[in-house]
């Protein structure tokens, strides 16, 4: 077992599957005490089981680490205070902080109802808040800590019928810069990563059985980028996460990066890249005739209308 992480407290939330199961296995190998959060549901946050924290704390324990089971849902204030809590309460403090749980329920926009909205907002948006607003004070306190958020291109670029999810991504993506903002000065970093991997989230059946679809009609145009994804593992995620939340990563903070299978890039920040300016305001003939050949010059519509 190495040493990286050694004497740290972990707080990794929807870490019984999946990526989040990865970043726990792997802070636990490098020494970090992990209190691994799972409320176990299905992938559209129904039927809660505690099987899969426990799991995932046998996998670590037997192989010589220290874990905890924690399956209180992060959608909850109090649920949220609770899992910060347990750490302190076993492990006498909290270091680290990894928020990954996360459910999908996907819709096109013009059929997603309210309870698709909230549910999925409340577990990414808020739970990633809830989290981080319990666990702010007493990383202040202490003036250290390390927060990694998950964002995704979904919340980057955009995906169809993820309307919910891809707003929670992208708005983590704001609280991220933020909080790095606010705790920085206190010795706290706060960095996200976009992940690309093969999960339940990504490969659901949905999909599955919409390939086979495609694989019986003759259309082949997707099924690249799916054999891809499915080389993607989710535990491939896992090495950046541990290096953000290291020593190592004391000046990284605010930064997002994408993470898929062997390769990690820096994503840039929004900034401007291409400006038209006038003294005065506007007139809207003035825009018809600038607009098109400066701003959106060379602009592609991600979903031109069908002929």
């Amino acid at each position: 077992m190495a040493e990286m992480l050694r004497d740290k407290v972990a707080v990794v939330t929807g870490a019984g599957r999946g990526i989040g199961k990865g970043v726990a296995l792997t802070l636990a190998d490098q020494g970090a005490k992990v209190v691994v959060n799972d409320y176990g549901v299905t992938l559209d946050g129904r039927e809660p089981t505690s099987g899969p924290a426990f799991d995932v704390v046998a996998e670590i324990t037997q192989g010589g680490g220290e874990a905890v089971a924690n399956t209180d849902s992060v959608a909850s204030w109090d649920g949220a205070a609770k899992v910060i809590n347990q750490a302190v309460a076993t492990f006498g403090r909290i270091d680290i902080l990894v928020t990954c749980a996360g459910i999908l329920r996907d819709r096109m926009i013009f059929n997603m109802n309210e309870d698709e909205w909230d549910a999925v907002l409340a577990v990414h948006l808020k739970g990633t808040f809830a989290c981080i607003r319990h666990a702010a004070p007493l990383m202040r306190e202490q003036r250290y800590g390390r927060i990694v958020t998950f964002a995704s291109g979904s919340g980057l670029f955009g995906n169809p019928g993820q309307a919910n999810y891809g707003s929670a991504k992208s708005a983590i993506g704001g609280l991220t810069k933020v909080v790095a903002r606010d705790l920085g000065k206190y010795g706290v970093t706060v960095n996200s990563i976009c992940p690309v991997a093969a999960t339940r989230m990504t490969l659901t059946p949905e999909v599955l059985r919409a390939r086979e679809i495609r694989k019986q009609q003759g259309i082949v145009r997707e099924e690249s980028a799916l054999r891809q994804l499915e080389n993607l593992k989710p535990e491939d995620v896992a090495p950046m996460a541990a290096f953000l939340v290291s020593d190592f990563a004391a000046h990284v903070n605010g930064q997002f990066f994408l993470c898929a299978g062997a390769s990690i890039s820096l994503l840039s920040q929004p900034r401007p890249v291409n400006t038209i300016h006038k003294d005065g305001r506007w007139t809207l003939d003035e825009l018809d005739e600038i607009v098109p050949v400066t701003l959106a010059e060379g602009l592609a519509n991600p979903a031109p209308p069908r002929s």
